[in-house]
């Protein structure tokens, strides 16, 4: 049970409606506590549409990044959410079970289910998740696969759900209805 109530959305109709807009014409229970702080809903709105709607980097990579730091950061809410979205994109079961058992730190190589970039990502989440430093092996790896506007985006993307799964997880969120 979240810790603190959800706002009802009737408080702030028009913030409301925006964000049933950009999300596919639901509420979700993160939008319903987000509500609770008008200026902070509009914030995370623009970033996480921005994030998820208008990069350049392949949704792919997205979606391995969003479920990589939902197992990270033990955020099943998370990870619930955007199973769907990582299967439309062309992930795998076998791709997303492998992201449920691999350790952090991990070489993603070592299993069939993960190519080399995606194993490059997977250790730069990793290692922006945990150790926060990336170290120059790492980040020399990965950004041998992306521009440098996707790097940033790729870089963005792991950083913001990061924020997204602390927040989830630190209110209790209830996860959403099947």
């Amino acid at each position: 049970m979240a810790r603190v109530p959800y706002a009802d959305d009737s408080a702030h109709p028009e913030l409301a409606g925006r964000i049933r807009d950009q999300r596919g014409g639901t509420l979700l229970n993160l939008y319903r506590m987000l509500l609770n702080s008008p200026p902070v809903a509009e914030g995370w709105l623009s970033l996480l549409t921005a994030v998820r709607q208008q990069c350049a980097l392949p949704a792919l990579y997205r979606e391995l990044v969003i479920l990589r730091v939902a197992v990270l950061n033990d955020a099943p809410y998370e990870f619930g959410v955007h199973v769907p979205f990582a299967r439309r994109e062309g992930m795998t079961d076998e791709q997303i079970e492998a992201l449920r058992v691999l350790p952090a730190g991990a070489q993603a190589e070592s299993t069939a289910a993960f190519d080399p970039v995606m194993g490059a990502v997977l250790r730069y989440v990793d290692s922006m998740t945990r150790e926060i430093h990336v170290p120059d092996d790492i980040f020399q790896s990965v950004s041998a696969h992306f521009p440098t506007r996707e790097m940033v985006e790729l870089t963005v993307t792991v950083a913001a759900y990061n924020m997204v799964s602390r927040f989830l997880e630190a209110l209790h969120m209830d996860p959403e209805p099947a």
